[in-house]
């Protein structure tokens, strides 16, 4: 616990810096506003992610003199992250990074914890049997497509104040939850440690969006989450494999929805941006139309009232995985009772039939002369 905390008290006052000196010096803002995807009306520093990474690194040397060899494991996992942080960084300051560079250096932070951290995908339960995979031709590939998936899957739903923050910090304190049933101290510190980093971060973003995560902040949270329940499951037979799949199949299928929407449905490139996920679905039919105004503390408020329709939906997968994370049976029961939800939800709303219990009453709204 003093771990998160420590974490907290650094990112808070690290975020705090930031949002100070972005804006004198111009530093990092996003001043695109007219985007398909934006949902703001002032420039905000988009850098979030360098106080996440920044108060994790100094927590990791503070660690150093306690348990030299958790520091030392912290730091590594700090090493890896950084090429895809790096990637994403870079393009929230310039904009010039493209996706697929950002995805490749994604790729190569994935197969340098495969080969520095030993994080692989070693087997994987089917129900009736556990297939022990041995072949590195499968296990390299299958391991860095599923780490970069989740990096990618973070920044896909990064989009609303306090949207990725809650998440990934539920995920995170699930993964230390059930590493501490095992008594798997470096998970359960490292998980800690950025989930406190997250919920320092978290206080400025949410709700008046201050400062936004950006894409390096988004790349590394995501990195953090797949190698470290990638660790927690290979490391301990007695998780079940669907435990990872469940606690992360909120941003996973979203990203998996938004290709084939993309590609098959729309014929679009994959990586184009559109307007349509659920979380701006929610917001365009159900909040704004709720909100009734269109200036820019409405347009605010309409921002921080999306991101909980969505922690809730992600509950939906990360409390069952908790519970059930030994139960193969169950979590893909679950995974499978996931899906079926979202996939009903996301047709009722973009048909305009949104479900009777996500309306909010409209809010009047009142001219002065």
């Amino acid at each position: 616990m003093s771990s998160f905390l420590i974490s907290f008290v650094i990112s808070a006052i690290f975020t705090l810096l930031v949002i100070r000196h972005a804006h004198l010096h111009e530093a990092g803002l996003d001043v695109d506003l007219d985007g398909i995807q934006k949902v703001h009306v002032h420039a905000v520093p988009r850098i979030g992610g360098l106080c996440i990474f920044a108060a994790v690194a100094v927590n990791c040397c503070i660690s150093a003199f306690r348990t030299k060899e958790l520091a030392l494991q912290i730091g590594m996992l700090l090493l890896c992250s950084s090429v895809a942080f790096a990637g994403g960084l870079v393009e929230d300051f310039t904009r010039k990074v493209s996706p697929i560079r950002r995805l490749g250096l994604t790729f190569i932070a994935a197969w340098m914890g495969f080969v520095l951290m030993d994080a692989r995908i070693s087997h994987l339960h089917l129900g009736f049997m556990t297939w022990h995979i041995t072949s590195l031709w499968i296990a390299l590939p299958l391991t860095i497509l599923a780490v970069a998936g989740v990096a990618h899957a973070i920044n896909i739903i990064d989009g609303f104040n306090g949207l990725a923050g809650v998440v990934t910090i539920c995920m995170l304190m699930s993964l230390g939850y059930v590493a501490f049933q095992v008594n798997d101290t470096f998970v359960l510190i490292a998980a800690l440690v950025v989930a406190g980093a997250v919920g320092g971060f978290f206080i400025w973003n949410f709700p008046a969006g201050m400062i936004f995560l950006g894409d390096g902040g988004a790349y590394f949270l995501g990195f953090v989450l797949g190698e470290l329940s990638i660790l927690l499951v290979m490391r301990n037979p007695d998780v079940s494999s669907w435990y990872a799949l469940l606690l992360l199949i909120y941003p996973v299928f979203e990203t998996l929805f938004s290709v084939y929407r993309r590609v098959f449905v729309r014929g679009t490139p994959a990586g184009m941006p559109d307007g349509i996920h659920l979380h701006s679905l929610i917001f365009r039919r159900l909040v704004r139309w709720a909100v009734g105004r269109e200036d820019a503390r409405a347009l605010i408020r309409g921002n921080s009232m999306t991101s909980p329709y969505l922690w809730l939906l992600s509950s939906l997968a990360v409390v069952p995985a908790t519970l059930f994370w030994r139960n193969t049976w169950l979590l893909m029961a679950c995974t499978l009772v996931f899906i079926i939800a979202y996939l009903w939800l996301y047709s009722r709303i973009v048909r305009f039939r949104s479900p009777r219990w996500m309306m909010m009453k409209r809010r009047k709204t009142v001219l002065r002369d």
